[in-house]
């Protein structure tokens, strides 16, 4: 989340006169991210979080919509999109699609314990399995397509190691197939940054704008190495086990999924290498902006290469 588009006051509150939210108390940009624009927003009746849609068209959006609707009335803890005076969860702002959300109570961590990796484990889980219910479908839009072509606009700017790593990964996960693997809704970016604890209870999972349907273990594995992680990028065993643990005791974990887990876990540090990779070197302009450093997950990659053979071990 970052703010590219500026939103004055004045502006928001005419916007606002077409949901029944109240006067408009304050506006405050949200700097973490790098994707949509965001703003904390609240009125008279609460606490909101408004998106403006950078990249995503209004034909994308309901899907992401309806999707954490659907979530939230299955009890999972995720925002509520908030309808307009017409029933509507999307609207346009400043020419571009924008939404409202509730805000939910909590924080991100910086540190996880085991305890919290059990707690994103269960829900995570949880989240797999009510979205099995959910009707609308999306093909993931960073899957290997979107790996061989953004690696053309990256390559240019990398030293001939990192260049011949990122080739031999893109054939590597092309030669995967995993077709096989149980599939469904996934959240896609389920980083520390996008989920919320209050003390030790998990209270929300945001930012679900690169929600698809994929492998579900592949979502697994994304989640795992962000949150079970060291500062150079290899895995912590006791934060993992817990995280396994926790997400098999809800939605048990197949054979198949165990073999595939390591190429799962290197698809999911490709992914964001790739894209850490573009935003540094094709950087838009904003008015906030966080770009991240795409060293963290070429670091990762190289671990999960290194340690393919010992992470079957590491298993529920």
């Amino acid at each position: 989340m970052s703010v590219y588009t500026s939103v004055s006051s004045e502006q928001l509150t005419a916007w606002l006169q077409h949901y029944s939210l109240g006067k408009l108390l304050d506006l405050k940009g949200i700097a973490s991210g790098i994707t949509n624009t965001n703003y904390f927003v609240t009125t008279e009746s609460g606490r909101y979080v408004l998106t403006l849609f950078e990249r995503n068209s209004a034909d994308e959006l309901p899907y992401f919509l309806d999707l954490m609707a659907h979530l939230a009335d299955h009890g999972i803890p995720c925002p509520h999109p908030v309808a307009n005076d017409a029933g509507q969860y999307l609207g346009e702002l400043h020419g571009k699609p924008a939404a409202l959300v509730s805000c939910l109570r909590g924080s991100s961590l910086e540190t996880p314990e085991v305890g919290h990796c059990a707690a994103m484990g269960r829900v995570l889980a949880r989240m797999h399995l009510a979205g099995q219910s959910f009707d609308a479908t999306m093909e993931n839009p960073r899957g290997p397509h979107w790996w061989k072509v953004t690696a053309e606009f990256v390559l240019p700017f990398m030293d001939a190691a990192d260049q011949a790593m990122l080739k031999d990964e893109i054939a590597h996960q092309v030669e995967f197939r995993s077709c096989d693997l149980p599939r469904g809704v996934i959240h896609g970016d389920m980083f520390r940054d996008n989920v919320l604890f209050d003390g030790t209870e998990l209270t929300g999972l945001i930012d679900f704008y690169y929600a698809c349907n994929d492998v579900l273990a592949y979502d697994l594995a994304i989640t795992v190495n962000d949150w079970c992680v060291d500062e150079a990028g290899a895995l912590d065993e006791k934060r993992l086990r817990a995280m396994l643990a926790a997400y098999h005791a809800e939605r048990p974990l197949t054979s198949a999924e165990h073999e595939a887990w390591p190429t799962l876990l290197r698809a999911a540090a490709l992914r964001f290498w790739l894209s850490r990779l573009y935003d540094l070197h094709h950087p838009r302009e904003g008015e906030i902006t966080h770009a991240k450093d795409p060293g963290h997950f070429r670091r990762i990659l190289a671990d999960r290469i290194r340690q393919r053979e010992a992470l079957r071990a590491i298993w529920v």
